[in-house]
């Protein structure tokens, strides 16, 4: 029996820093992607796609907000849905574009997917979600004094608008997602989910978030019983004293040491930090199975075990 996959495609897999953050650009930057997904299903492996947002919802957000006095701003939830469907139609476009030519004929679908969210949850009251450009610290605190924005340093590499990011709890689409599993690709969970808080009455209604798409793969990777939980992302290898002169690469964690590392604040919160915490949960849940992080042009090799990061429960 094949064995499932489900695959977490960082920012860097969408959009590259090097370019303009145009839809022409993104669409250059996922056909080659693409390529790397197609390979792994011509591995023979079941593969279900998952994507982040934070730049485009960011953006998305920004242009709503700037056009007010033109046109009413979109709430956060329906700037989030509208991630999804122009990520989502770029994968599937340039998806089953690489599929075609390895003579793979896989329907590939986006699914417009709802993530329940506790309206409780801490992290609304404590906003840590990446979204939209990066600005220099003097950009960052006019624009907090100008708009109130919430404004927090991302890991060296500049300055970010941060909203609130809580804990997905459930899928909404999980039963569709796992009846198209056998046959078709299925790109779901985008942004992390459309969060939704669900009322006493059964009905749901959007929220201001955006959820990690990391904590939103692991939780579908647990849902579709999936054997393998890969988050791609810039680097090759998870890393301690990250951009320091004793680095360490890592090869392997296991459950404990990750915790550690956790606990000595070795991975960036809002970057590594969630990627690891994600992959740790998984393996807390299913002991036998793995997770992988590493880069999208080394996803091959890792799943060969020729490099990345492999966490494991022991």
């Amino acid at each position: 029996m094949a064995e499932k996959i489900v695959v977490a495609l960082g920012g860097n897999a969408l959009q590259s820093g090097k370019s303009e953050p145009t839809a022409e650009a993104q669409l250059k930057v996922v056909r080659n992607t693409c390529e790397r997904i197609a390979d792994i299903s011509d591995m023979g492996y079941e593969v279900a796609v998952v994507h982040g947002n934070g730049p485009q919802v960011g953006r998305i957000l920004l242009a709503s907000e700037t056009a007010k006095d033109v046109t009413p701003a979109m709430p956060f939830d329906v700037c989030g849905a509208m991630s999804q469907g122009y990520i989502g139609y770029h994968l599937q476009q340039a998806l089953k574009y690489a599929l075609n030519k390895r003579n793979k004929n896989i329907p590939v679908v986006t699914l417009a997917t709802q993530m329940i969210v506790e309206p409780d949850d801490p992290g609304f009251k404590n906003p840590t979600k990446p979204i939209g450009p990066f600005y220099t610290e003097e950009e960052a605190k006019a624009l907090q004094e100008e708009k109130g924005y919430t404004m927090k340093e991302d890991a060296g590499r500049g300055w970010r608008r941060v909203v609130a990011s809580p804990i997905p709890r459930k899928i909404v689409e999980i039963d569709a997602v796992k009846k198209l599993w056998d046959s078709t690709i299925v790109i779901t969970c985008g942004g992390g989910g459309i969060p939704v808080i669900e009322n006493a009455d059964g009905s749901l209604e959007g929220t201001a978030a955006v959820i990690d798409k990391d904590f939103a793969a692991e939780l579908l990777a647990e849902q579709v019983d999936a054997d393998v939980l890969m988050i791609l992302t810039e680097v090759e290898k998870v890393a301690i004293n990250f951009n320091k002169p004793n680095q360490e690469n890592l090869s392997n964690m296991n459950l404990a040491d990750a915790a550690r590392y956790c606990a000595e604040g070795q991975f960036a919160p809002g970057s590594m930090l969630p990627k690891v915490q994600a992959a740790m949960k998984f393996v807390r849940a299913y002991p036998s199975k793995k997770a992988i992080i590493t880069s999208l042009d080394k996803a091959i090799d890792a799943l060969n075990g020729k490099t990345g990061t492999v966490i494991t429960f022991a």
